[in-house]
């Protein structure tokens, strides 16, 4: 690790003294930084060891969406006790005093089980908890698909933090829930929370760019193909083209592979874009009139166009 030394005038290379938490300059000895914290565990795990023995000594972070901000307390269960634990009088207080958010815990997890698996960042993740804290607070959704509401403040975080998911995307992690069932929860929570902010909520507007880089991805497209189609997607809404982003995107990428010597058939775009076959085909039929200035002049010439078949 290098770091610039102010007694050497330069940039050399330290050493870290875990004991002390001293950064030390190797060539003349001083002292760059005093009493580093260390963000690393305190123990090792060796491959013989049990995974039943959790080490850590700490809790959770601190959450502001939970009444007591996640700081309770919960009595384990003594190693080697049997279910007599519970009818004891410190399993019975452990009962009674249990935690008031249990269901919002149970939520929250699952909130982050599905932005896990769907790659999204912990921003994401945070406005989908506050979402769902804000639709429980007003004891209407009860009776409710709680999977659906769960995917559906998914789906909106996603759309407010600026990267959109499509609910086949939500669907596909939703544990259950249908894109219908989804859809009708989305418009019930947008409906609890103009309710209670007397305002319009505010879901971003969605771009048939916002999915390129990842359908493009799917599909294991060379970069100078990808530029190519995020340059056509951008143009293209220069253009009265009446399809949803998501049919857009897909088209164009389509068109672009059909350019390129790494032709893929519309079913491989189809399945990296949750977009039908049919749908593509017909998107592909709205854009074409506007290929030669939508495609970048520098991926393609016009004879090359002109020879583009139809799906």
């Amino acid at each position: 690790m290098d770091a610039y030394c102010t007694d050497c005038k330069k940039s050399t290379e330290v050493v870290f003294d875990h004991s002390a938490g001293d950064m030390v300059c190797s060539e003349c000895g001083l002292v760059l930084e005093s009493h580093s914290i260390d963000e690393t565990s305190e123990w090792r795990t060796f491959a013989n060891e049990s995974g039943d023995n959790d080490p850590v000594r700490v809790g959770d972070p601190t959450n502001p969406l939970l009444s007591d901000g996640g700081l309770s307390t919960v009595i384990s269960k003594p190693n080697g006790t049997t279910s007599d634990f519970l009818t004891s009088s410190l399993g019975r207080w452990q009962s009674r005093g249990s935690n008031s958010d249990r269901s919002l815990i149970l939520a929250f997890k699952a909130i982050g089980v599905m932005s896990d698996r769907l790659g999204l960042v912990a921003t994401i993740k945070d406005r989908a908890n506050e979402i769902y804290k804000k639709v429980e607070d007003q004891k209407s959704s009860r009776g409710r698909n709680q999977d659906a509401i769960l995917a559906a403040c998914l789906y909106i975080a996603c759309r407010q933090e600026d990267k959109p998911r499509t609910v086949k995307e939500i669907c596909s992690v939703a544990n259950g829930a249908s894109k219908k069932e989804i859809g009708r929860a989305k418009e019930y929570i947008v409906k609890q929370l103009e309710l209670e902010m007397g305002q319009s909520v505010e879901m971003g507007t969605i771009h048939a760019g916002d999915f390129m880089r990842r359908f493009c991805s799917n599909l294991g497209m060379t970069n100078q193909t990808v530029k190519a189609a995020q340059e056509a997607v951008k143009k293209s809404e220069e253009f009265d083209i009446r399809r949803s982003p998501i049919s857009i995107a897909a088209a164009v990428i389509y068109i672009v592979t059909q350019l390129s010597d790494d032709k893929k058939p519309v079913k491989d775009v189809s399945l990296a874009t949750g977009v039908a076959e049919g749908t593509i085909r017909n998107s592909f039929k709205d854009l074409y009139p506007y290929l030669s200035k939508i495609i970048p002049s520098w991926y393609a010439q016009g004879q090359d166009l002109k020879n583009l078949s139809s799906p």
